[in-house]
């Protein structure tokens, strides 16, 4: 097994500091789980962060912290590490142990109230992108994937920066629904452009905070990280 571990997140530029803390805090609890290994975490958006990490850690894996595979993984993160002798893995959304994962969580949420999932609508709300048609293509193959394990009355997918958007898509779902972001972090579009949608199209259902805060996140990672 490798000695040391990066988690990557995107981070936010604006204020690369609250990014820089969340994934450290990721990281740390993480490394709870996984004693046997060195496990830190670093934002793109914090300048010369990712470098600090990965510098004199030979051999690490690198576990990026995202929802699809695209521009940042593709690109901007290799071209960080060049230099660096890490092993890139592949994105969290893209972990094929996460539909079965993300299914017990729904089937946790389902039983607390008591609703077969056949009568109840699942809604996806994503980023998306305007220029690549990556991400919504990922989010859509997930949905697919949690119909294949849970029978939903209905699973819908919607998007922030493309067609279908998230207030046409999450209207009409009636209060037996529930909305599950497919975001990692609980900031920037989840706090202000969902919940604006929702609003505005009266969504009853359960709303669900994103992957990033769920108490069973870090040892999936841990989990991850040891059989990479």
């Amino acid at each position: 097994m490798p000695r040391h571990a990066v988690i990557v997140s995107h981070g936010q530029p604006s204020e690369p500091d609250v990014g820089e803390a969340e994934i450290r805090a990721l990281s740390d609890a993480v490394q709870a789980v996984l004693p046997e290994m060195r496990v830190t975490g670093a934002t793109l958006a914090k300048e010369g962060a990712l470098e600090a990490a990965v510098d004199s850690r030979a051999g690490a894996l690198v576990y990026p912290f995202f929802m699809a595979d695209g521009w940042f993984t593709q690109k901007a993160l290799p071209k960080r590490l060049e230099g660096f002798e890490v092993t890139q893995l592949a994105p969290f959304g893209l972990d094929p142990a996460l539909p079965d994962w993300t299914a017990d969580w729904l089937r946790r949420v389902l039983s607390e109230r008591g609703w077969p999932a056949q009568d109840t609508a699942l809604f996806l709300a994503a980023h998306g992108s305007g220029r690549s048609d990556k991400p919504a293509s990922v989010t859509r193959g997930f949905g697919k994937a949690l119909a294949e394990r849970m029978p939903f009355r209905e699973i819908r997918c919607g998007f922030v920066e493309e067609a279908p958007y998230l207030a046409d898509m999450a209207e009409g779902l009636g209060e037996r629904s529930i909305c599950l972001p497919f975001f990692n972090m609980k900031r920037g579009h989840v706090l202000d452009d969902l919940p604006e949608a929702l609003d505005a199209v009266g969504f009853a259902g359960v709303r669900l905070d994103p992957f990033g805060c769920q108490p069973e996140l870090p040892r999936f990672i841990a989990t991850a990280l040891s059989s990479a």
